[in-house]
């Protein structure tokens, strides 16, 4: 199983940004990881909040892909996708950290990261990357960082 020394539930804070330059602004965050399909499938559904829209939850559905190591997912959150969901790809050994990233655009991408911080701590961070070009500065910036501790 994909993140199986991560399995559970988890509660802290979660910090959103919009711009590179914006503060992240914290929110009570959620994040349950669990199993399906008899272990072939990791499920991670989370909530946050949005500082003006309020409440908002995900889920990240994560599988073994074709070729050993490799990933396959979707992701969907009631904030940044309406009403679609993305495909994302990636690689993992089975545990923390878990790295899935999906492009969207002209270069644009995705990338979202489940890593532990230290023993006790997980941390899932959101990334979006900018495609070199535009007027952001490009590379990857976070625009959510949620970090947990066992609920």
């Amino acid at each position: 199983m994909v993140l199986a020394d991560v399995a559970g539930s988890w509660v802290g804070t979660n910090g959103f940004r919009l711009m590179p330059t914006d503060p992240l602004v914290e929110s009570p965050a959620t994040l349950t990881v669990a199993t399906a399909a008899g272990g072939h499938l990791t499920t991670v559904a989370y909530s946050w909040a949005h500082p003006d829209d309020g409440p908002q939850d995900g889920l990240v559905l994560i599988a073994a892909g074709e070729s050993p190591g490799s990933l396959v997912a979707w992701w969907g959150d009631s904030w940044h996708q309406q009403p679609s969901t993305m495909a994302l790809t990636g690689t993992a050994d089975g545990t923390a950290p878990v790295t899935l990233t999906g492009e969207y655009g002209g270069g644009w991408a995705w990338r979202i990261v489940f890593e532990t911080v230290e023993p006790g701590r997980l941390r899932m961070r959101m990334d979006n990357v900018v495609p070199d070009g535009q007027t952001e500065p490009a590379g990857p910036y976070p625009v959510m960082v949620t970090d947990l501790r066992p609920a």
